[in-house]
This record gives structure tokens, sequence and C-alpha cells, in this order.
């Protein structure tokens, strides 16, 4: 048997706005976490600039949005949690071992199963794109089974880059390959990446549902919604680059003709509205690359809106 060691936590200061902060393994509806490390190309990656981004995300939504989660949010008619009853908590981050990578990945999915074991949503604040891996695995012994909805400038197939398999460009591949995994759609891929011809091809035929972003832009999000299984939670991982540069500049890969702002609170509003959130991992946030914050203060209010809808469908069953 491979064990799973454990990794310390280190407190969130300050937490996710309108998030209390409250220790590992207190019950909670919705339960922020960071996981900085994932799974590197090179030794470089062991500590990327994505490593900053749960506590920065945090630091500088703080500076706009600490006292918002009792204020009235016109994205939500309401207060972000309103009457739902729903508990929003922040654990913190999980800390890593720079000589145990794969210890890492395994202590991250077993914090992560402990929330799912206990009801919880995570909302896992990343990290480079090997994340969503981790994420997923924690869904093993879960019932019912998850589908995944990627927001991504790439569709992250490739099968083995430079002899790692779990690497930021693999993960749904990997993920397809998880037999509690349902339905994937993908959103938002565009330009140039990792992906060959051949990826493509093989994501097609695993049954994937691509929604470029050029498909978006010209079909509108209601297209993509009306394509999204109804009868299983969803885990959405949403890669920075999804978004357009001008909304999110923070992050390694920029791409011109993502989704906008609307764009992608239509999606996740109406996502909240129809569907039932499993998990959300937000990655390849590079804060030392954002432009006067913008890509932190983008996700704030995503993540808020996520929340706000996501609790007033807990709420109501």
């Amino acid at each position: 048997m491979i064990s799973v060691p454990t990794r310390a936590i280190r407190p969130a200061c300050p937490p996710f706005p309108g998030a209390t902060p409250a220790e590992p393994g207190t019950p909670a509806d919705f339960v922020v976490v960071g996981v900085p490390y994932g799974s590197p190309y090179r030794m470089s990656g062991v500590h990327s600039d994505a490593a900053n981004a749960p506590a920065k995300f945090r630091e500088r939504a703080a500076t706009r949005f600490a006292e918002h989660g009792n204020r009235y949010d016109f994205a939500l008619g309401g207060t972000m949690l309103g009457d739902t009853g729903c508990t929003l908590i922040d654990v913190g981050d999980l800390d890593g071992d720079p000589r145990d990578i794969d210890g890492n990945g395994r202590a991250a999915t077993a914090f992560l199963a402990g929330i799912v074991s206990r009801g919880g949503v995570p909302l896992v604040l990343g990290g480079d794109d090997s994340v969503p891996i981790l994420l997923a695995r924690a869904f093993e012994a879960a019932s019912p089974r998850v589908n995944v909805l990627q927001i991504d400038a790439h569709i992250d197939f490739a099968d083995v880059v430079g002899g790692i398999d779990d690497g930021y460009s693999s993960p749904v591949r990997r993920i397809r390959e998880m037999p509690w995994i349902g339905q994937i759609v993908q959103v938002g891929a565009r330009g140039t990446g990792s992906a060959t011809p051949q990826d493509l091809t093989d994501a097609v035929a695993a049954g994937n549902l691509l929604f470029p972003a050029a498909s978006v832009h010209q079909n509108g999000i209601e297209t993509v919604l009306e394509a999204m299984d109804t009868t299983l939670p969803w885990l959405i991982t949403l890669d920075v680059d999804g978004l357009d540069p001008t909304i999110a500049p923070g992050t390694s890969c920029p791409l011109p003709g993502g989704l906008s702002y609307l764009q992608a609170e239509t999606l996740l509003s109406a996502f909240g509205d129809r569907h039932r959130l499993a998990a959300i991992d937000v990655v390849e946030h590079f804060p030392g690359l954002d432009i006067r914050d913008t890509t932190s203060l983008t996700l704030a209010r995503l993540l808020a809106t996520l929340i706000g809808r996501s609790a007033r469908q807990k709420g109501s069953r």
C-alpha cells in the first residue's frame, strides 16, 4: 500500500472574502483551501509563481472585497450566501515538501477527499494546471460520479511530456481515464499550445465536448449550458488563461480572444442555477505577472458569483 504523507496547513491570512477562518476538518458547505504544489516538469516549477497564487490572491482580493460578504451583490440579488443557511470557511494552504513531489500530491488528494466525505464543496486555489488531477482523484470514493467542466485556452490532453504524465499539459487526459468521471465539457480553447492534432483527435474520440472560444463568441454561452448533463454534480477547473487577458493578465500563457468577464460570469451564474457544484479549482494564476491586481479581482468576483448561486440552489434542495 502506498503511504499517504501529511502536510502542514498554513492559515489563510487574510481569508477569502466572506469566508470564516477555520481549522482543517471543520464541516462546512463550502471550503476554501490552497493547493500550491502540483507536478512540475522541471526544477524551476517546484515553486513557480503559481505556487504564490493562493496567498497573493487572498491578499489582493481582501484589499477590495474583505467586507463584501455581507454587502448587497447585484450579481446575486442579495448578499453572497443570502438566507441559504450555507457556511463558507477558509482552512488555509497545504504546505509542501520540495523533496517529495508525489507525496505532496497524495497528501493534497487525501485532504480534499476528506472535505468531500464530510459533504463539503472544495474551492481549491492552485497552483499550476496539474492540480485538477489531484482534485479529481479526491472523488474516487464519492457517490454519485462527477462531470467536469474545463475553462481553458488549451485542451490539456497531452499524454506524456518529458517523461511526466501528470503535469500541466495532461490533466484532462488523466481525468478522462478515471472511471468515476462522467461527461467532460471543455470551453475556451484557442490559438496553439502543447496539443498535437492527435491529442485533439483523442479528446474528441474519448467523448469530450469541445466549445472553442470562437464558438462561444459566435453562438453564445447558452450553447454550452444546453449541452451539459443535469443528472450528476460538476467539478469545474478554471485555468486563468481561459479568460481573456484584458480581464486576467496574470498568467503564464495569455492568449487573445478568451472568455470575456460577462461570458464567464454568465456561464458560472447559470451553472449555479441549473447544476450541482461538486468542486472548483482555479489554476495557473501567476500573481507576479498581474497588472493592478486585475486577475485577482476578476477571480474574486467570479468565485463569489458561483458560490452565491450554488448556495442558493443548495439551500433550496
